[in-house]
């Protein structure tokens, strides 16, 4: 599944450059975790000087590709960790801080699941992220906070770790698990298949959102017109359309 995503983005990366000089505008390519999907195709719906083009996975992996020597215009990423990482690796310029998202506890749309405690009984069938992945290493800090029995107990339950939001979406809504871990705003893309169920205050991770220019991009002032527009801009209604809070002060 890596290597295919990888191999994907190198496709968009080439097609980006691929334009003549007739072309009307400049194609970026941005590289930005699976829970940022809905929000930022209508994002670049409402872009008028350039062309965006999107490579969707688990942030890690698409952090993995750009060590790996993959050069899009822009990554963004569901935590803070990754971008930072990057940038100290000289590989990104100093990230922003652009959304925020709640964790929730979510379910299909007919399930009788109405709280975490219930996913501590035996028989519950429950999917979370891959520990590297964000939303998995979320799920585990809120895991970590639960007293220590019902910890044991629902990781006792966990049937599939996925490597992106997508892949515990498709697994709730396809019957294959009781309850998932997911951003609010997942729960909001996925309309009626699914619903969520609030975590108490006192488990809520602190989830933001970074993105960042990588180093070598071809096309800078259009990536950081795209940054721009996220946090002051036509794309930050977007982002609040479709669910993601304002970043902390």
């Amino acid at each position: 599944m890596r290597r295919t995503a990888f191999l994907a983005l190198a496709a968009a990366l080439a097609l980006a450059g691929c334009g003549g000089s007739g072309d009307a505008k400049p194609t970026i390519t941005v590289s930005a975790a699976a829970s940022l999907k809905k929000a930022f195709e209508a994002c670049a719906a409402r872009l008028t000087r350039e062309d965006v083009r999107f490579s969707f996975a688990g942030s890690d992996e698409l952090a993995a590709q750009i060590r790996q020597g993959a050069r899009p215009d822009l990554y963004a990423a569901a935590n803070t960790n990754l971008p930072h990482q990057l940038a100290s690796a000289g590989l990104l310029d100093p990230p922003v801080v652009f959304a925020g998202n709640r964790l929730v506890l979510a379910v299909p749309a007919g399930s009788r699941v109405a709280s975490l405690d219930q996913l501590a009984r035996p028989g519950t069938k429950v999917v979370v992220g891959e520990p590297a992945v964000p939303v998995g290493s979320y799920t585990r800090d809120v895991l970590a906070r639960l007293p220590p029995a019902q910890r044991r107990a629902i990781l006792a339950n966990v049937r599939s770790q996925e490597p992106d939001v997508l892949g515990i979406v498709g697994k709730l809504a396809h019957g294959a698990a009781d309850a998932g871990f997911l951003y609010a705003t997942d729960v909001v893309a996925a309309r009626t298949e699914l619903r969520s169920i609030e975590l108490p205050g006192k488990l809520q991770p602190h989830v933001q959102y970074g993105i960042g220019i990588v180093r070598g991009s071809e096309h800078e002032a259009q990536a950081r017109a795209f940054v721009d527009s996220l946090t002051h801009g036509t794309c930050r209604q977007a982002m609040h359309s479709a669910g993601f809070e304002p970043p902390a002060a």
